[in-house]
């Protein structure tokens, strides 16, 4: 049965069941642009590049010592907004000979090609939303790490993020992202190794290695440049994304069909009153960087 949205000649295309798919293997891939290191909550209504979603944040008041005759004096509530801008828009295109045929066969998105198209859409997403992070972390001294010192080092570096992030009152439920490098030689730790007995072990979705001491441990090859270890909590970082929905036509070029999808998204630090610079026109100085996310780069003094 052909349906009212449904082209005659591809009757077992379903575009939303596409979508869905895409959805689903592709959260799995992210760890920058994952729940764990970016927040959601303002993703509003993206439809084209270039959307801006507005987040308003409020002051805190002055609390004020009350007396006689003076009694109290009342404030005006102040505001302060940011902008996060979708800036992105990456497209992922296939083409195919019989859509029928595709769609039985792929298991909704699940064949080899589409899954590498898949994990090139996440690859750029993540990437970008890695740099956003990392340029707006605060820098920590570089960790020296050497044959005889390396685990213990590095893992005295995360204290030392942890030290920072309580410093600023960084709420629970942080993370830590290291390179591959870096969780090759943190992993020796005897509380990373055994990370079942501080929090849970084990490897899960999004390149997560272990959770103890209050971090969710992660690991990615798409690391800034210049940065091995970055810890910090999401909430101050955003990530809005929106798949336009598939298409299907006809290729003009080829005697073939194509499916394809947008995929808009932008990211950016968030600013608390309490912990960035106000600035006269009634936004945050963003030249400066957070306090709720940190960075370190490591210094490799091992054996060749």
């Amino acid at each position: 049965m052909t349906l009212s949205y449904q082209s005659p000649g591809t009757t077992t295309f379903v575009p939303e069941v596409w979508d869905a798919e895409l959805l689903t293997a592709f959260d799995p891939l992210l760890v920058w642009a994952s729940p764990i290191v970016s927040n959601y909550k303002y993703e509003g209504n993206i439809r084209q590049k270039g959307d801006v979603v507005h987040i308003n944040s409020l002051l805190r008041p002055t609390v004020g010592d009350y007396n006689l005759p003076d009694g109290m004096t009342a404030q005006r509530p102040e505001t302060v907004d940011q902008k996060l801008a979708i800036t992105e828009a990456k497209y992922l295109q296939v083409l195919i000979e019989d859509a029928e045929r595709v769609q039985l066969s792929s298991k909704n998105l699940n064949s080899p090609i589409n899954q590498q198209m898949i994990r090139s859409l996440a690859r750029e997403a993540d990437t970008f939303m890695g740099d956003i992070i990392a340029k707006g972390a605060a820098a920590l001294p570089t960790v020296k790490a050497s044959a005889a010192n390396a685990p213990q080092a590095l893992y005295s570096a995360i204290l030392d993020m942890m030290l920072a992030l309580d410093d600023n009152d960084v709420p629970a439920g942080r993370y830590v992202v290291v390179s591959p490098r870096v969780k090759r030689h943190l992993v020796e730790h005897p509380a990373v190794a055994n990370a079942a007995a501080y929090g849970e072990g084990g490897v899960t979705a999004n390149g997560v290695v272990a959770r103890l001491a209050g971090f969710t441990i992660l690991t990615t090859t798409a690391m800034p440049t210049g940065v091995d270890i970055v810890a910090g909590h999401k909430e101050f970082a955003t990530y809005a994304s929106q798949f336009t929905g598939f298409r299907e036509g006809q290729s003009e070029k080829y005697r073939a069909d194509y499916i394809d999808t947008l995929h808009l998204y932008g990211g950016k630090i968030v600013r608390y009153p309490d912990m960035d610079t106000k600035k006269a026109d009634s936004s945050f100085d963003e030249s400066k960087p957070t306090k709720g996310i940190v960075k370190a780069s490591v210094e490799w003094a091992l054996a060749a």
